[in-house]
């Protein structure tokens, strides 16, 4: 049977629309591999410090970011090493000596559970500690740092950028 021209038109336009879609996986490879290059290259190296709630750091621009070390962490009520309270902030403040004695006990044994020797410029060590805290108090905690052999001392800050500041 003969079919008419508007029925052929018919025929090929429902052939050419309902075909099965196809997928192109070497363009979709391409652009994937493209995703990750570009994400591995603008991916930032940030390192965040486990802040406690407690604890409001003081602001810097500073450039240099933290580096994974031992941290030292006073509360208004606690001095913490490595999540273990070592200290209450009150017995130091009261201490005579430079020396808080739980916090050497503590940094001493961090020393020993650390095979490699102490690099000449000494072992490092971040103090993380609220804006308010009282001098005093800091100079205690550095002294007794240093006395530990951690004479590397770093204090953490909150970042910021120079026309915030």
């Amino acid at each position: 049977m003969k079919q008419s021209g508007r029925a052929k038109r018919y025929q090929r336009h429902y052939r050419r629309m309902h075909k099965t879609a196809s997928l192109n996986l070497v363009s979709l490879m391409d652009i994937f591999t493209i995703l990750v290059f570009f994400l591995m290259v603008n991916s930032s190296d940030v390192q965040v410090l486990q802040q406690n709630s407690a604890v409001e750091l003081p602001v810097s621009i500073a450039d240099q970011p933290p580096t994974d070390q031992l941290t030292v962490t006073v509360t208004d009520d606690d001095i913490i090493v490595g999540g273990r309270v070592v200290s209450k902030v009150a017995a130091a403040v009261n201490q005579a000596p430079l020396l808080i004695n739980g916090l050497k006990l503590e940094l001493d044994y961090q020393v020993s559970r650390v095979n490699t020797p102490a690099p000449p410029e000494g072992r490092p060590i971040t103090i993380m500690a609220d804006k308010e805290l009282p001098y005093k108090l800091l100079k205690k905690i550095m002294s007794t740092c240093v006395e530990a052999g951690y004479s590397s001392i770093s204090l953490a800050v909150r970042r910021t950028t120079e026309k915030e500041a």
